[in-house]
């Protein structure tokens, strides 16, 4: 049984221009491809109704913030 923090890896074929503009794209939106395809079907998944509540948010595109340490 899956948990919560765990993620599926799963293989998929994509014909090399598709993934060149996938890759420019997500490129352009500070993501990697990985996510980029991920946002991409969540869209459609929540545009067609069938995005699972459960389903936790996607992280914000970009590095993550550095943490504030505090001054000694």
């Amino acid at each position: 049984m899956t948990t919560v923090s765990e993620r599926k890896g799963i293989l998929l074929r994509l014909d090399p221009a598709v993934h060149d503009a996938l890759s420019r794209w997500a490129s352009d939106e500070l993501r990697s491809t990985n996510a980029q395809i991920e946002f991409l079907l969540r869209r459609a998944l929540a545009e067609a109704g069938r995005l699972p509540s459960r389903a936790r948010p996607m992280r914000r595109p970009g590095r993550p913030r550095a943490e504030l340490s505090s001054p000694v």
